[in-house]
């Protein structure tokens, strides 16, 4: 990068550090660094929300997918807005009115300790690892550019998130994030922006889109039932709303966002929020990777996106054979260019006998390229059999690099580090506060005053931000981070979802049902995974109906009832 883009970048992320620490300098209390003292507006809790989503690996990753597979990912996010509206008629409610400051106290006061403890387990599992890959992604970032140690890297990318979150809590991450997110859909504009300026002069937004429709890159919607196929209108409404509603209404990195809302009211207009704008905010950023896709029809694009690993591989005995995988590349790309023109020509003209011809053709110089890329692929491996062959986390990377202007490169940098810091600074700050709340408060430390907690909560704020970076640190190998953490969170979410239905809506299972349940059906969701058998937005779906039949099930054998203890907590 340039040294103005250096200056961008740094400037950018040190007002954000500083900004933070300045509004929480009055946090005192426990209540203060968990939950911000209940103070915030909607309209905080809301871009608080979508920015603990939104993290580094969708804006890295969710372009380069669009570009190599096309809109269909847009789907995962359908069930998003029926999940806010059930959290918000359920969850929302019963949360404000217990004064929990995690959703798993809930799960003592309607079952028993030992449920609580389990379903908490879970969570700071599944959250602990996956914010390890929120970690990595900015620091592959960084490594990849400058082309230093990628460890060192991920270790001071880390360590800045950590330092006002373990200073500030809650406060200063959802002060953070609202000025975060402020600059991410500026930046998200101007990039979506730059990418139609750099078409040819001829090629505008409409003419690029269907450039790209026409190579099978626009295919957003999917009507088709398929177990096996990952995103389609049904894996999305269905398995994704199970994984949403777990999600936003388990996970207690979301959880602890809008329990920081003033009243019922607030934290309720801050999911909505989360809910319509989130779509479309996904759709954009599919949108720029798509884009990219048809820059680089009218310019010849990397064979291979990861500029390191192209590197080692010039300076390897294999250089000539990539020298000559690379001309027969450049040769194809130039000769494609004759077709793309004529299938732009065709389009404008609206001329379908020749957009089909010259879509014919494409298909043909495509598929001889995707030859040649096997080739490459072949030779990395011969090379370095521990390559990572998957760039889709590069390529969105590599095009702004290449193309966009001095000073913009630090910008969209700076972005992506953003979206790192508010997604991991919320995780670790919810990590830390199950710990103390579920964990320490509840028995190692039953009866200390509220310095004691405030003090334990930094503490193990530090603590899950180390653990995090060394989770980080063992990331490279997991292929798209965007996939690998929904992956992650797929195997756990059902069955904690499964576990608060039982909760809040079946009275007569009991703790003791429900805690066996929770056990075999994690044991059967992973081997289902294991096995491949579906995609894994289903198993979503799948943990949290099993939970429920086991437990009911179990509650038949156990023939007790615990329909007293909803009625009491519902009174």
């Amino acid at each position: 990068m340039s040294s103005i883009d250096w200056i961008v970048l740094i400037l950018t992320l040190l007002a954000i550090v500083a900004y933070g620490i300045y509004k929480s300098k009055n946090v005192k209390t426990i209540d203060g660094y968990i939950l911000s003292d209940r103070s915030l507006p909607w309209y905080t809790v809301g871009l608080s929300v979508m920015a603990t989503q939104a993290s580094a690996i969708t804006f890295l990753s969710a372009p380069g997918l669009a570009y190599s597979s096309g809109m269909s990912f847009a789907q995962f996010y359908f069930g998003l807005p029926l999940a806010m509206i059930v959290l918000c008629i359920t969850f929302v409610p019963i949360f404000h009115k217990l004064k929990v400051y995690t959703a798993y106290e809930f799960l003592e006061k309607r079952f028993d300790i030992k449920t609580r403890v389990l379903t908490a387990t879970l969570f700071l599992i599944q959250r602990g690892i996956s914010t390890g890959i929120t970690i990595f992604a900015p620091a592959l970032i960084l490594s990849t550019i400058l082309n230093i140690n990628l460890t060192m890297t991920t270790i001071g990318i880390g360590t800045l998130v950590v330092i006002y979150t373990v200073y500030g809590g809650t406060k200063a991450v959802s002060y953070t994030q609202l000025l975060q997110m402020s600059i991410i859909f500026g930046g998200l504009l101007l990039a979506g922006v730059l990418v139609v300026h750099l078409l040819p002069q001829d090629i505008g937004f409409k003419e690029a889109l269907h450039i790209a429709g026409k190579s099978g890159k626009a295919n957003a919607i999917d009507f088709k039932f398929d177990l096996d196929n990952q995103y389609t209108v049904w894996t999305g409404l269905i398995g994704g709303f199970f994984l949403q509603l777990s999600y936003f209404g388990t996970d207690q990195s979301q959880v602890g966002r809008y329990l920081t809302g003033s009243s019922v009211k607030e934290s309720r207009l801050g999911l909505l929020m989360n809910g319509l704008l989130k779509v479309p905010m996904q759709f954009s950023i599919l949108l720029i990777g798509i884009l990219v896709f048809a820059y680089y029809q009218y310019h010849t694009p990397p064979l291979f996106f990861n500029n390191q690993v192209i590197e080692k591989l010039e300076n390897s005995a294999h250089q000539q054979e990539y020298q000559d995988i690379k001309q027969r590349h450049e040769v194809l790309s130039e000769e494609k260019t004759v077709y793309i023109n004529q299938l732009t020509d065709a389009l404008k003209s609206k001329q379908e006998d020749k957009i089909d011809e010259a879509r014919t053709e494409l298909q043909l110089f495509n598929e001889k390229d995707n030859g040649l890329r096997t080739e490459l692929l072949d030779l990395i491996k011969k090379n370095d059999p521990t390559a990572d062959t998957n760039d889709t986390n590069y390529i969105f990377l590599r095009f702004v690099t290449d193309t966009f202007p001095k000073g913009l490169i630090g910008l969209l940098i700076a972005i992506i580090f953003l979206a790192s810091m508010g997604a991991t600074a919320s995780a670790i700050n919810s990590l830390s506060s199950t710990t103390v709340i579920d964990i320490y408060r509840r028995f190692v430390k039953k009866d200390a005053n509220d310095a004691h907690y405030l003090r334990a909560s930094r503490i193990t704020t530090l603590g899950w931000g180390i653990f995090t970076i060394c989770i980080a640190l063992y990331s490279s190998q997991l292929g798209n981070l965007l996939e690998a953490v929904n992956i992650l969170g797929s195997l756990f979410y059902g069955t904690i979802l499964g576990i608060f239905l039982v909760a809040f809506y079946i009275r007569r299972i009991g703790g003791k049902a429900v805690f066996w349940a929770a056990v075999i059906t994690e044991v059967i969701v992973i081997g289902i995974w294991q096995m491949n058998i579906v995609a894994f937005l289903w198993l979503n779906l799948i943990g949290c109906l099993l939970l429920i039949l086991i437990s009911w099930l179990l509650q038949i054998c156990l023939g007790k009832s615990q329909k007293n203890r909803i009625e009491t907590l519902q009174s």
